[in-house]
């Protein structure tokens, strides 16, 4: 019986490149794609994949988001794929279930090693992310407790769901609908996020969703043919 994958990101060329990568192996097969967190977990619920792989990086609802619905309705063995490997973002996929830890940039030569350990009930992650799972241990005393200190106050999921889609521009109307609020709910959301985290501004909010990794800004390619006003 063949290994079923779903493969789940948003920019179509990466997404196409990783199923052909991925069906080049005689015993997968990619049951689904998704372009976005949303629609990837619900096909997961539909597909029953044997091993999601998700961006981080998706609209309306990224892959570490995805990642946490999808471990409360099961026991799901997931892949993330970054372009960003900032100790933040290692720790957030890690503790929302990932079991495997891909950079974009080595997908080529990674992701099949990653797909293998996951369908051999085995972790994968880079070398980076064994060194920080190992400092997480060390970090914490012999009687259990942690010695990191405090944490600063954090958003719940539901929290994380609204950052994402008021950063992407959508307004409570728009955000209402995504979620299935209504309006007064997500204003009501928006406001005690802003007050929670210390905003001031839609501005602030973008850029901790940025700081944060709720969303993430693709780095912008330079058209030499297109630019204006280029110093010789």
């Amino acid at each position: 019986m063949k290994l079923r994958i779903l493969v789940a990101d948003d920019h179509e060329l990466v997404r196409r490149g990783m199923c052909t990568l991925l069906q080049a192996h005689a015993d997968w097969e990619v049951c689904g794609e998704a372009t976005d967190g949303r629609d990837a977990v619900e096909k997961a619920k539909q597909l029953k994949p044997d091993v999601v792989i998700l961006d981080i990086g998706m609209p309306n609802l990224n892959g570490l988001a995805a990642t946490r619905q999808l471990m409360q309705h099961g026991n799901y063995k997931i892949i993330v794929l970054t372009i960003d490997d900032s100790d933040q973002a290692i720790r957030e996929a890690l503790d929302a279930g990932a079991r495997g830890f891909v950079l974009k940039s080595d997908a080529a030569r990674d992701l099949v090693a990653a797909v293998e350990a996951l369908q051999r009930n085995r972790l994968f992650f880079t070398p980076r992310v064994n060194d920080m799972v190992l400092a997480g241990f060390l970090e914490t005393g012999q009687n259990g407790t942690s010695r990191r200190p405090p944490k600063v106050p954090t958003p719940t999921a539901r929290e994380r769901e609204v950052i994402q889609l008021v950063a992407e521009g959508k307004s409570s109307k728009e955000v209402a609908a995504v979620l299935n609020l209504s309006t007064k709910t997500a204003e009501t959301h928006r406001s005690n996020i802003m007050r929670k985290l210390g905003l001031h501004s839609v501005q602030d909010l973008v850029l901790y969703a940025i700081k944060n990794h709720i969303i993430q800004v693709q780095p912008q390619v330079l058209d030499r043919n297109s630019t204006e006003g280029s110093v010789s």
